[in-house]
């Protein structure tokens, strides 16, 4: 074997040592962050057993029972989420997540906490556990964990919702029926004066939605429109809402309006924000006016 060869294989084993150190640490720390996301279910879950211990005691029993819990309950995420600096309401969807995945999932827990899956594996099994019928949900852990610790997260996503269709013993079509009425929009704030717009409706909607403000999108650009697709997408969507017209009247102009262009439909309102205990009288008041970036659509001005 010449030098050349032997100066070859020693960096390559070198290489090699060095790439599994590296793995291992990697590996390391993501069983670390693991054991650190079930240690916060597990908190979270206790926070909202203790607010629900306590809600006769600190919410006036002037409020109904389930009213007390609710206040209770919103108190508590203010003030894990003043701690964090995180939403309020990102805090309170952590919690009803918790809480199914210490109550419901026992077997997914420790498994996260072992680091043998990580939190997003954890998130998908809880995602589709809801759907499943409460008879069928030992069955659907006991299938689907062994997979979560074998699989990436997006191939979980595949497998656990062809299990949780095979345990449903209603037809997809009526759940959805019944999934329908759920439908709802939710404003939530976002950083830089910016914010997000939630539309949960049918998923034929959904798409048709997407469709129309991608192909508005596209239109504008093939008409010379400098703006990412993102951008148009996003600014389609927008004079669909605030002007009130269809989508054919969108697109029979192949230029997306400017947000500026619309702007001048929105009606801006002032809200005042008072913590949950305050009202219920519990907590001495310190109200903040706030401009919540909450807009009422007026009625698109004749054309001349």
């Amino acid at each position: 074997m010449t030098e050349t060869t032997l100066t070859a294989t020693r960096v390559g084993d070198e290489y090699a040592a060095q790439l599994a150190e590296f793995s291992d640490e990697y590996a390391e720390i993501h069983r670390l962050r693991a054991a650190l996301d079930a240690r916060e279910a597990r908190l979270l879950a206790r926070s909202a057993a203790y607010a629900d211990a306590f809600a006769d005691a600190t919410v006036p029993a002037i409020f109904p029972p389930a009213e007390r819990q609710a206040l209770s309950r919103r108190s508590t995420c203010a003030a894990l989420a003043m701690a964090t600096r995180t939403p309020e309401r990102t805090v309170q969807r952590a919690t009803n997540d918790a809480e199914r995945l210490v109550n419901e999932a026992p077997a997914v827990l420790e498994s996260l906490e072992a680091g043998r899956i990580s939190a997003r594996h954890a998130q998908t099994i809880i995602d589709q556990l809801g759907d499943v019928p409460t008879a069928g949900r030992a069955v659907f852990l006991e299938a689907v964990l062994p997979a979560a610790e074998q699989l990436t997260n997006a191939n979980l996503r595949r497998r656990a919702r062809v299990l949780r269709e095979g345990l449903h013993p209603e037809s997809i079509t009526a759940r959805a029926t019944r999934s329908e009425a759920d439908r709802r929009v939710e404003f939530e704030p976002a950083a830089d004066g910016m914010a997000w717009v939630h539309s949960f409706t049918t998923a034929p909607i959904a798409q048709g939605i997407s469709e129309r403000v991608e192909a508005a999108a596209a239109e504008s650009r093939q008409a010379g429109d400098s703006r990412t697709c993102g951008q148009l997408q996003a600014d389609a969507l927008a004079a669909l809402a605030l002007t009130g017209v269809t989508p054919e009247d969108v697109m029979s102009s192949p230029v997306v309006p400017h947000p500026i262009e619309v702007q001048e439909h929105i009606t801006p309102t002032v809200q005042i924000t008072v913590p949950a205990l305050t009202m219920a009288g519990v907590s001495t008041p310190r109200p903040r006016s706030t401009d919540t970036g909450r807009s009422t659509p007026r009625p698109p001005r004749a054309s001349r």
